[in-house]
């Protein structure tokens, strides 16, 4: 579940591994690259933390990073 905390919407993720990690990182990318808008992101082993905000916007949530979240979602459905 995403949660907005300090301008930011911020999500982690877990997965069996690290290849499956990477694999959904690399899903995140081509959907982020698609819309112009790329999160900050860690991966270590098998957790991937993502906060996304608008920087255009002031470093602020905007419907860009609702869009882009849902579509994270989307990629685990």
């Amino acid at each position: 579940m995403w949660q907005e905390t300090n301008h930011q919407l911020y999500r982690k993720f877990q997965f069996a591994n690290f290849s499956e990690a990477f694999a959904f990182m690399t899903r995140v990318a081509i959907e982020a690259e698609k819309m112009d808008h790329h999160p900050l992101w860690t991966n270590v082993w098998n957790t991937v933390e993502i906060w996304l905000s608008t920087h255009d916007a002031g470093n602020v949530v905007t419907d860009k990073d609702l869009t882009l979240a849902a579509r994270i979602d989307a990629l685990l459905a």
